[in-house]
């Protein structure tokens, strides 16, 4: 059976900072979509958004928006994600989702696309998007993992403000603002003033003394990874940065290597860029990675705590919103496409991945 050459695609959180960078990729990048939906709450049900040259209107998301839809790319939040993803994926759609909601479900997918696209196999009709903190870091895991094997993995980040919306960007402006002015910063989307601050506190705490999101990274990367027992400790930390997040990493590896060549296995994965030329204040900067779908890599250097030359550090930078979470989104689609396992209408009573 001939796959379509063209689909019906929704994208669900339509009006948010991650929905509209969604829509703006899959024009960007040619997805080739003959229907796009724009689909939100109740509340921004109504409003318009420009898309690809033209003014589309926001509808609401509900189960019966789904009907005809081919692929569904969530950005709406976990409860959105539980409540309308099921219903979404037995209407035929494939539900590529940006949210905590399924990402640890074992019968889930839960892919970064130049890592472990032959997970999509399986899919049942949800597939996860990771968290935009372990989607930087386990291409370049990946790398050491095929090559001198992994043991333990020490990640800190330093995440930007737009990892948690459009509410926190614009406070972080008013309080440069008030700064400049001389005037109080007033905190409503953080505990305290983000701006010229920096925050260990991401997501709720847990008993464990982590935060959630500090816990996405472990988990998420041993399962993307497909390593269930690997040693992965993380802090998350927010810092007034608009966006791109950055990580200090420290790996111990199973076998000895050179800084130099773990850039040139870092410099082999595809969408890794090595920025690394301290001499010349050459190295990955979240200023410059923004708008960029590339995840760079720099400072690599041997980590002398560990000894016979098994450790390696280094600093890894993203655009959070891009490939952090849209990019991912639509490449994981163009994956789906690619090997004919979008479960189209046409083939929705089937096994994934029949015609392939």
């Amino acid at each position: 059976m001939s796959k379509p050459s063209h689909f019906t695609v929704a994208v669900v959180g339509a009006t948010g900072v991650v929905g509209r960078t969604m829509i703006q990729v899959l024009a960007e990048r040619g997805f080739p979509v003959g229907e796009l939906r724009l689909l939100a709450s109740g509340r921004s049900a109504g409003r318009t958004v420009s898309a690809a040259g033209r003014t589309l209107e926001v509808g609401e998301a509900v189960p019966e928006a789904f009907d005809g839809v081919d692929v569904a790319l969530f950005s709406a939040g976990g409860d959105v994600s539980k409540e309308l993803a099921p219903p979404a994926a037995a209407r035929g759609a494939t539900v590529i989702d940006n949210s905590n909601a399924w990402r640890m479900d074992p019968t889930v997918p839960l892919v970064v696309s130049q890592v472990n696209p032959e997970d999509l196999a399986w899919h049942e009709g949800i597939i996860a998007n990771p968290n935009c903190s372990t989607m930087q870091l386990v291409p370049v895991l990946m790398a050491l993992r095929d090559s001198v094997g992994l043991e333990r993995v020490i990640v800190d980040t330093y995440q930007s403000v737009s990892g948690t919306g459009a509410d926190a960007l614009a406070e972080l402006e008013d309080q440069i603002r008030a700064h400049v002015a001389g005037e109080p910063k007033s905190a409503t989307v953080y505990p305290h003033p983000i701006a010229f601050n920096a925050l260990p506190e991401i997501d709720v705490f847990l008993d464990n003394g982590y935060t959630k999101e500090e816990w996405k990274v472990v988990t998420e990367s041993r399962k993307i990874l497909h390593l269930p027992d690997l040693r992965v400790s993380c802090t998350a930390v927010r810092v007034p940065v608009f966006v791109s997040h950055s990580e200090a990493v420290h790996v111990e590896t199973r076998a000895p290597l050179t800084p130099d060549q773990a850039r040139a296995l870092f410099a082999a994965v595809p969408g890794v860029i090595v920025q690394d030329d301290p001499s010349h204040h050459d190295y990955p900067l979240a200023s410059t990675a923004a708008g960029r779908d590339e995840i760079f890599v720099g400072r690599v250097r041997r980590d002398p705590s560990i000894d016979d030359g098994r450790g390696i550090a280094f600093w890894v930078v993203s655009d959070n919103l891009r490939k952090g979470a849209a990019t991912n989104a639509v490449e994981i689609a163009e994956a789906l496409v690619a090997r004919d396992w979008v479960r189209a209408r046409s083939r929705r009573a089937g096994p994934v991945g029949a015609s392939a």
